[in-house]
């Protein structure tokens, strides 16, 4: 049985030595990616067309029309949804190119914080125009 195992090992030694391998971790990043995608391409529609309609408005239509729970709740989707992707999309871009670790893992955090700092101030602009109506 050690032998067919062994055989189907197609790692170097110094790879299964450092224990390089898959981590394991890819379909979870793959799928989340695809979830992400397929949320903002059902709301870009909507958040075109709720623009496109604001054309020519004045600042308190504006400011009415994102302060209705349903465009709130939306609005506030789409910050999640788009902070989320760009994040995973960022992350492969830099795992797959930056080939210094200290700089790739420096690079792994500004990335994070961009993304978290990025939809929390969506957030909380989309939390302050829907309750403070």
């Amino acid at each position: 049985m050690s032998d067919v195992k062994a055989a189907r090992d197609f790692n170097a030694p110094l790879k299964r030595a450092r224990r390089l391998g898959s981590a394991k971790s890819g379909t979870g990043h793959f799928w989340w990616q695809r979830v992400t995608a397929v949320v903002l391409a059902l709301l870009v529609p909507w958040l075109v067309g709720t623009l496109v309609s604001l054309v020519g408005a004045d600042l308190a239509s504006v400011h009415d029309v994102f302060s209705r729970p349903w465009n709130a709740i939306l609005m506030a989707l789409f910050a999640v949804a788009l902070f989320w992707h760009a994040k995973l999309g960022v992350q492969v871009v830099i795992e797959d190119y930056v080939h210094n670790r200290a700089l790739e893992l420096t690079l792994l955090f500004l990335n994070i914080l961009a993304c978290v700092l990025g939809a929390l101030a969506s957030l909380y602009a989309i939390a302050r125009i829907a309750l403070l109506a």
